[in-house]
């Protein structure tokens, strides 16, 4: 048996609790900025993916109107720096509701790099950074999803296999129900089947 819940007869905290527990795992980006008077701002946001490869553009939706938000829309610009399994209280820290005004690489002891070609600085530990100037945003209720073209990207040569990004050394964090957190775990590998080599559904072979 299973239970309906219908959004309408719910509060907005009530189904957020629903949905973040259920659209899981959630990739993190751990997004840096600087407001247009020059303070660097970290923050990690969880509704997170890749929107297109032609351009390459990344996209994460801010949730209420947040320094990261509105860092954006003054400058352009951003980073989305890898979330690792190495970082999470620090990543966590970020997350804090500092008042308006206050770095979070200050405040939570991350250390910075200078990005490429971008003012945000890069978080100087992450594996992963890919420096973004904005596409387009788009207001959906209270939220707002950020599209980011990549116009950089850089990657620790440490988490390199053959020129590839290993998810081993890579270790991801993600976001799930909660305070829950999740890590990589059991990875399954399976090769995608041609038509042309087609043999029925799994369960009938």
């Amino acid at each position: 048996m299973r239970i309906d819940f219908d959004p309408a007869g719910m509060t907005r905290n009530e189904f957020y609790k629903l949905l973040t527990s259920t659209v899981v795992p959630r990739p993190i980006a751990w997004v840096s900025t600087t407001s247009a008077d020059g303070t660097h701002n970290l923050a990690p946001h969880s509704f997170f993916t890749i929107a297109s490869v032609a351009p390459p553009v990344v996209q994460f939706s801010s949730v209420g109107r947040k320094d990261t938000l509105r860092n954006i829309e003054a400058t352009g610009q951003f980073v989305v720096n890898f979330a690792s399994e190495e970082q999470f209280e620090q990543i966590n820290d970020t997350g804090t509701d500092f008042p308006h005004g206050v770095s979070e690489f200050e405040a939570a002891g991350v250390e910075s790099e200078p990005s490429l070609r971008v003012k945000p600085l890069r978080v100087a530990a992450s594996p992963v950074a890919l420096e973004c100037e904005v596409h387009t945003t788009i207001g959906i209720g209270d939220s707002t999803i950020v599209f980011g073209r990549v116009v950089h990207a850089v990657v620790s040569q440490d988490v390199l296999v053959d020129g590839h990004p290993e998810i081993s050394k890579l270790k991801p964090l993600s976001r799930l129900g909660k305070d829950e957190w999740g890590t990589v775990g059991d990875v399954r590998e399976i090769s995608r089947i041609r038509h042309a080599d087609w043999r029925g559904p799994a369960g009938d072979r």
